[in-house]
């Protein structure tokens, strides 16, 4: 049987991500997983460190144009007139807020590079390897066999996420639009697909029931609801693809390491997506591995527990800090009495006559 320095589950992007890192520093990776295939509805806001880690890896620039829109505004609405926060690009002195990035693109540009990268061996059976890198996701059956040092710590909040792609009578003008409201969360994000300047990316968080019922309309009463939910603020809104939606479980592993393996992205921890950074945690998480491997003492084997974590005590923190205020977001805005809803409203409003906090706030999902 040949042996691989790492074998990668799990072809996603973080996983197409993480064997073609490796690789990159000199690792012979095997990565098991099926290529990208059919169509996909999902967007994702992709933050600068991402884009960084995407270009090192010499996929981003080969992303078409139009499957990467930049955001310059964000504006995000709470459940009154008043709870409005605004942010902006040109007050953070970056080019862009985040790049709203075409989920089935970016899948398609990483198998390409996967079948340049003479390092990384796809297979469709577990190989013989020094480390084991799990980004199946927190539901692989693969991860049963480590026992209790991978239990996931999950929490069903109660939501579905519905996600399409749709078109408006207005142009977005590469402003990024969330509506959060007790109980639910929209996220309207500019895109150029399938019409330029007028095309969003659609995520709705509701409560399971409230969901079920929308998916159940047709197209043209969703169309209505969506709007109604939007306040007309981007016009007409009409769907261009179908829906999807999926179960919103939020938590994480008890433990993201041991001997011989690592747990990487959804595998070691999954945040609600009102943030959008889903995904930059997990690219993330492939950038400190990559380091931290990259970094090793020549004496200290790949799958050195002491070294792995290194690896997880690194990510430990900003990936708590991000559950811990995605958290607190959703139950903030969950929460219908009214003197909660005036305090949070009245709490937007102040936040956005503070600049400095402002641009705090931003530079933490930049960094991401």
């Amino acid at each position: 049987m040949q042996s691989f320095d790492v074998e990668v589950r799990g072809a996603g992007i973080v996983g197409k991500s993480l064997a073609l890192s490796l690789a990159a520093i000199g690792l012979d990776v095997a990565l098991r997983g099926a290529a990208a295939s059919g169509d996909d509805v999902r967007a994702y806001a992709l933050s600068p460190a991402s884009i960084a880690l995407l270009r090192g890896l010499h996929v981003w620039d080969t992303l078409p144009d139009d499957a990467k829109t930049p955001v310059h505004d964000m504006v995000v609405h709470g459940d009154a007139a008043a709870g409005v926060l605004e942010f902006s690009a040109w007050q953070q002195c970056v080019a862009e807020l985040a790049v709203i990035t075409d989920a089935g693109a970016l899948e398609r540009v990483l198998d390409a590079a996967l079948g340049g990268a003479t390092r990384v061996t796809r297979v469709d059976v577990d190989v013989q390897a020094t480390l084991v890198a799990h980004c199946e996701g927190r539901a692989a059956a693969s991860l049963a066999a480590l026992g209790a040092a991978t239990a996931f710590e999950r929490s069903d909040t109660g939501q579905r996420a519905i996600a399409a792609r749709v078109v408006a009578s207005l142009p977005h003008r590469n402003v990024a639009r969330q509506w959060f409201r007790s109980p639910d969360v929209l996220a309207l994000l500019p895109f150029d697909r399938p019409e330029r300047e007028r095309s969003y990316a659609l995520v709705w968080s509701l409560p399971r029931e409230r969901a079920d019922a929308l998916l159940a309309l047709d197209a043209a009463a969703f169309e209505l609801e969506l709007a109604a939910a939007a306040s007309g603020e981007v016009g007409a809104l009409s769907l261009a693809t179908e829906r999807a939606a999926w179960p919103l479980v939020v938590g994480g592993a008890a433990a993201w390491s041991g001997p011989g393996w690592v747990l990487v992205g959804d595998a070691a921890h999954v945040v609600h997506p009102l943030a959008g950074q889903g995904l930059n945690l997990g690219l993330a998480d492939v950038a400190a591995l990559t380091a931290t491997v990259a970094g090793r003492e020549p004496w200290r084997a790949l799958g050195d527990e002491r070294l792995l974590r290194r690896y997880e005590r690194q990510r430990a923190a900003p990936t708590w800090a991000m559950r811990q205020m995605t958290d607190g977001l959703l139950r903030l805005f969950a929460a219908s009495s009214a003197p909660i809803r005036e305090l949070r409203n009245n709490g937007m409003a102040l936040v956005n006559r503070v600049p400095p906090l402002k641009r705090w706030l931003t530079g933490r999902a930049l960094d991401s």
